[in-house]
């Protein structure tokens, strides 16, 4: 028996009382992984070398991009977006690249594809079976694709649009339209002085107030206007794309922006834009105030079924009793009466057909807005781009503490609110009112939509938190990476090729089987990747201290930079 200790307990043994106050390990490990920027869910795929069959285990990030899932991943995806914002903020110049010319392979691939298009189209005439001829089509399409062009030979066929009055409403104020210039880029000043500077914009829009609020809370809940507040926020991203329409017709050029959709203190969504180029502030006042979008879907207001009465999933083989109202799979009914709930395309069809008929709901945009002028290479400018990225890896629900309880019951009530709202034509919502989801399935239950704006973090709104235009910088997300991918390479000596350091076409990537047995543990995996991590660091450091002409670096610190090559 081992020496006892002045607590009366042998030496090397830790009581139970002492254990519960210990920090524990997996703490300890993700922490530092934290601070050294490692991904803390990394997903591990086996590289194995088609030449040598040598094989490794690589780790790839999650790519989270809120800070509770992984806050390395989502403070890179922060400081890619700030990247981004800044790149395209203040063009001198049309971001505007030309496409690249088709290679020989890919005419060719097109060439054959034409070919094997016109057999089928003689096959098809003379009544043949064309089921060989579609697999080679579809091995061609794949071809075409690997070949690197973009989109698809075959094209789309277009469904028909739903044409409606496109009249303005009566309460909302015509916008003057001007002749558009074909440029992105804003209107050139000159100063007293004769410098020529050419101002953005920085635009903060707000919803509409829907009761009296009081540190984020509604004074008086049972008055506070939930409905509307959350059909606002379900539609937002429709209004927003309503204000962009606007103020290109109003500005006339093609204004190019950088956006990020933030939760208000008292949980309603509003929106930081940054636009290429200016209007007057009366013009954008304007534009606010005649933006609106009509939401012309199928009434809500009138719940049909609920409880344990709910429309019942019936296949098609099951339904001869129908005479052949089902459609496709199936379609569902009226528990009681049997009868086959109208479909998506019969809602709107029977909405088109009454010329009485009002807009499910109108979304605006409230009173309080401002713009502030912004010119490149200012301090504001600066701030105003970290402004835009503040909340980003922030989910719009969050920010509530444990103690503000008024400001969590008000979000529950909100939630509630959602909870049987229709998020989209596909939700399950619809059958609560006796209106079959568009593509319906069985197993659909209203108020259990897995759609992200019934999320409680999203709060209703469920699009992208990032909106960015198309010619806002001329590359993408992508090429912005690949870009501070390639800067880090440079001063490190590396030499880049096309599949993240390794050559095309040679290396096989397969996902690791949960359960096997070459995989170490999530924590000696993270442990890996902070020494890996570190030494990356620490030679990057010293080669930028000895060189005597670094590598231009304006997009991000140090550090940002190396955090690109550790989650590749």
């Amino acid at each position: 028996m081992g020496a006892l200790t002045d607590t009366g307990h042998e030496a090397g043994v830790v009581s139970r009382a002492l254990r519960t106050v210990q920090t524990l390990a997996t703490e300890v490990v993700e922490q530092i992984a934290i601070e050294n920027g490692v991904c803390l869910y990394p997903i591990p795929m086996r590289v194995t070398d088609t030449q040598s069959s040598a094989a490794e285990i690589v780790q790839l990030p999650c790519g989270a991009t809120l800070e509770s899932k992984c806050p390395p991943c989502a403070r890179r995806a922060r400081a890619l977006r700030a990247v981004q914002c800044r790149q395209g903020w203040h063009l001198e110049s049309e971001p505007v690249r030309d496409p690249a010319a088709a290679t020989d392979d890919q005419r060719d691939l097109v060439m054959v594809r034409a070919e094997w298009e016109g057999w089928r189209a003689e096959a098809a005439a003379l009544g043949e079976s064309t089921e060989a001829i579609d697999r080679a089509i579809a091995d061609l399409d794949e071809a075409i694709e690997g070949a690197g062009l973009r989109g698809d030979v075959r094209g789309r066929a277009g469904a028909v649009a739903r044409k409606r009055s496109t009249r303005r409403r009566q309460d909302a104020p015509d916008l003057p339209r001007r002749v558009m210039r074909r440029t992105t880029l804003g209107q050139m000043f000159t100063g007293s002085a004769g410098r020529a500077f050419r101002p953005s914009m920085f635009i903060t829009l707000t919803l509409p107030s829907y009761g009296r609020v009081r540190n984020g809370v509604p004074v008086d809940p049972a008055a506070y206007d939930y409905r509307r507040a959350a059909r606002d926020a379900l539609h937002f991203g429709k209004l927003v794309d309503r204000f962009v329409q606007n103020l290109r017709r109003v500005a006339g050029f093609d204004a190019q922006y950088f956006a990020s959709v933030e939760p208000q203190r008292r949980l309603a969504v509003h929106l930081h834009m940054a636009v290429r180029g200016t209007v007057s502030r009366a013009d954008l006042r304007q534009i606010v105030a005649a933006t609106y979008h009509q939401v012309w879907w199928p009434s809500c207001d009138e719940v049909r079924f609920s409880g344990d009465r709910l429309p019942a999933w019936v296949a098609s083989e099951d339904g001869a009793a129908l005479d052949g109202d089902l459609e496709g799979a199936g379609a569902y009914v009226d528990p009681c009466t049997g009868e086959v709930l109208p479909s998506w395309d019969e809602a709107l069809d029977r909405l088109d057909a009454d010329d009485e008929a009002a807009p499910l709901h109108v979304v605006r945009f409230g009173d309080q807005m401002d713009m502030q002028g912004v010119l490149a290479g200012t301090p504001d400018a600066d701030q105003r781009i970290r402004y835009l990225a503040k909340y980003l890896t922030k989910s719009l629900g969050g920010g509530i503490g444990a103690e503000d309880h008024e400001r969590a019951a008000h979000a529950a009530r909100l939630v509630e609110a959602l909870r049987y709202e229709p998020c989209s034509p596909r939700c399950a919502n619809w059958l609560r009112y006796g209106v079959q989801p568009k593509d319906a399935k069985p197993g659909m239950v209203p108020g259990r939509c897995r759609g992200k704006a019934h999320k409680p973090e999203n709060l209703g709104y469920g699009g992208r938190r990032v909106l960015a235009s198309r010619k806002w910088s001329g590359r993408s997300l992508r090429e912005h990476r690949q870009e501070r991918r390639a800067w880090v390479l440079e001063v490190l000596g590396l030499a880049e090729t096309g599949d993240g350091g390794r050559e095309v076409g040679r290396y096989l990537w397969r996902p690791v089987r949960a359960g096997d047995t070459s995989l170490p543990t999530r924590r000696v995996r993270l442990l890996r990747e902070v020494a890996r991590a570190q030494a990356w660091r620490a030679h990057l450091a010293e080669l930028l201290a000895r060189a005597n002409d670094p590598p231009p670096m304006s997009e991000s610190s140090l550090s940002g930079n190396v955090d690109v090559l550790i989650r590749g």
